[in-house]
């Protein structure tokens, strides 16, 4: 710390170290989040009208909930903490976005062509894609958008002004395998897979950006791709893609009911994806002390 940086923190009053503190900062943040998001289900519950077409209704509701999270974080979240900072630019949304669809895709199809190649995943015919819309809205946008500002724009973030990016690394994919427990057919291995191979996926695509686009794109198209493409379940939700597909085989290698996700291809593919982003960053210089080291 410099003389300059020594002396403005003695300067500043007590209680605004504790309310810059990086953890009263995370929690102030999540608790906004919570807040927009229930405040959101209320204003649907009332605006939205009873049998309203289920392609209609999610469309609202998704893109609702993404644009009420959105204004949240550029409004009152990005003003959190000492060093602020808005992990959601609009300079290289777009395209940061878009690579990651397509690298989010890649990776799910080099997960089902080993599964292909090693006889546990099957095509039978065409599927129906029957509830396509419903599953894109909440499955790739909602999910792709709320979760990774939760995870990587909320919890990593201040994580590692904290405790550093280790650290931060570790417990924000921990906690994203965590609440991927109460999901159907969800078992203790496929919940330690999600927070290796996601994790440090997603985790390694904000170490290396420091932005939310590219971790975001990778998301939507790995849930998109397996869904939609390949008809396998995704999170253990099943989803009827362009395909009519199958596992069969060592619930190793299928992830059994819960889907491809849970399983050891999955596992070492995508991990190797997200130790590649990892390095890159710390090729980068990204990697970041913790507080009591800077």
């Amino acid at each position: 710390m410099t003389a300059t940086a020594a002396s403005d923190n003695t300067a500043r009053p007590l209680w605004r170290k504790v309310w810059e503190f990086p953890l009263v900062a995370m929690v102030v943040a999540l608790v906004l989040l919570g807040l927009t998001l229930w405040a959101m289900q209320w204003v649907l519950y009332w605006a939205v009208p009873a049998g309203l077409d289920p392609n209609i209704d999610a469309v609202v509701r998704g893109l609702a909930g993404v644009g009420a999270v959105f204004a949240v974080y550029k409004l009152l979240i990005v003003r959190l903490g000492r060093e602020k900072r808005d992990d959601l630019p609009l300079a290289g949304a777009l395209g940061d976005t878009a690579l990651g669809l397509g690298a989010g895709a890649a990776i799910f199809a080099v997960v089902v062509a080993v599964a292909a190649v090693l006889g546990v995943y099957r095509v039978f015919g065409w599927g129906t894609l029957e509830g396509w819309l419903p599953f894109f809205m909440a499955g790739g946008v909602v999910a792709g958008f709320v979760e990774e500002v939760i995870f990587r724009g909320i919890l990593f973030r201040w994580i590692e002004e904290f405790a550093g990016s280790w650290a931060a690394l570790v417990v924000s994919s921990a906690l994203f395998g965590l609440a991927h427990w109460a999901n159907p057919n969800a078992t203790p291995f496929s919940s330690l897979a999600i927070a290796i191979e996601a994790g440090i996926l997603l985790g390694g695509a904000y170490m290396l950006t420091r932005s939310l686009w590219l971790a975001i794109g990778i998301h939507a198209g790995w849930n998109l791709t397996q869904g939609l493409v390949f008809d396998v379940s995704v999170s253990g939700l099943e989803v009827d893609g362009v395909v009519e597909a199958g596992l069969k085989g060592s619930d190793l290698l299928t992830g059994g009911a819960f889907g491809l996700e849970a399983s050891v291809i999955a596992l070492v593919v995508a991990t190797a994806a997200g130790v590649w982003l990892v390095l890159q960053a710390k090729k980068e210089g990204n990697v970041i002390a913790p507080m009591w080291r800077r």
